[in-house]
């Protein structure tokens, strides 16, 4: 049996059904900061960078509904309802101002929400956003498999067939690789609590429509970037992207884009890495992240809290 403490307290919000999310703690005084998960990952994504936010700050990571611990409960799961979602997790669970941090598709709802809520949002921390731009011949692996999601009957074909042919320790690993991560380097506790998440599904067929309908909705949104880039171009908030140059899922020249259309952002590539940088290089993660936050006066230069200006 594995005793390895698990991060965090868990714990569950009705927000018209369950919302599971996990409550680091974290500083006194310090911001709040909210960790938002990409297409099918959970509040396991942030284990290893959430202990070194929390002398600064405290630190939240919520399973966005079809996702984690979050049983679908028969709601929708497309990018507009999970904004909805995040802006009344923000509301009702997280008192004052927060920092959204989001990785992939939870890039692409924390850029809607701080447009959205300008009021909720002091600050916007992007990993590997899922973003429009600049057009290039896309991985083989990452191609097929959104090709395959946008097709109905075959995409649920597909991810039972897939499910129903590899162990939970398998499918965890190969999404790992897909996402640019060597498997063993990856705490052997963080593999695990991966794989009893997988085991302990009870709605997996709900799972299953709620990754689907995420995708496809994703999918729509970069199809026809307008209103995404209206909102990009309404935050007033400082923002930092991170992207790493090895990125299968989302090109390094996407974010290369926006960065140059968002000179006031703050733009960091990371040599060597993949989609996941918190899973991959946690304390690189944090070490930027701390920084812009102190840069951005939402830290004291010590770290201890918000920065009082004059």
């Amino acid at each position: 049996m594995d005793d390895t403490p698990v991060p965090g307290r868990s714990m569950t919000v009705d927000l018209d059904g369950p919302v599971h999310y996990v409550d680091f703690g974290g500083a006194d005084g310090g911001p709040a900061v909210v960790l938002v998960h990409g297409l099918g990952g959970s509040h396991l994504n942030w284990d290893l960078l959430a202990p070194l936010l929390t002398p600064h700050a405290r630190v939240l990571a919520l399973d966005l509904p079809g996702f984690g611990r979050s049983e679908p409960a028969g709601r929708r799961a497309g990018v507009p309802a999970n904004v909805l979602v995040l802006d009344r997790f923000l509301r009702e669970v997280v008192p004052g101002p927060v920092v959204l941090v989001g990785n992939s598709m939870g890039g692409m709802i924390s850029l809607f929400e701080a447009a959205r809520s300008p009021q909720r949002v002091r600050g916007t921390v992007l990993l590997d956003p899922a973003v429009p731009g600049a057009r290039r011949a896309p991985d083989p692996a990452v191609a097929l498999h959104f090709a395959l999601y946008a097709v109905p009957f075959l995409a649920e074909r597909a991810l039972w067939f897939h499910r129903t042919r590899r162990s939970p320790l398998r499918r965890v690993r190969e999404l790992l690789e897909l996402c640019g991560v060597d498997p063993d380097a990856v705490p052997a506790e963080v593999v695990d609590r991966s794989v009893t998440l997988l085991e302990e599904r009870r709605d997996v067929a709900g799972m299953d429509k709620a990754f689907l309908a995420a995708a496809r909705s994703l999918l729509w949104v970069l199809a026809d970037p307008r209103r995404y880039r209206e909102a990009m171009a309404s935050i007033a908030g400082p923002v930092l992207l991170l992207h790493g140059d090895r990125d299968r899922l989302v090109p390094v020249e996407a974010s290369r884009d926006i960065a140059a259309r968002h000179p006031d952002w703050r733009y960091v590539e990371l040599a060597g890495v993949g989609h996941v940088p918190q899973l991959q290089v946690p304390d690189v993660v944090a070490g930027h992240l701390l920084d812009w936050l102190r840069d951005s006066g939402l830290v004291s230069p010590a770290g201890r809290g918000p920065a009082e200006r004059s």
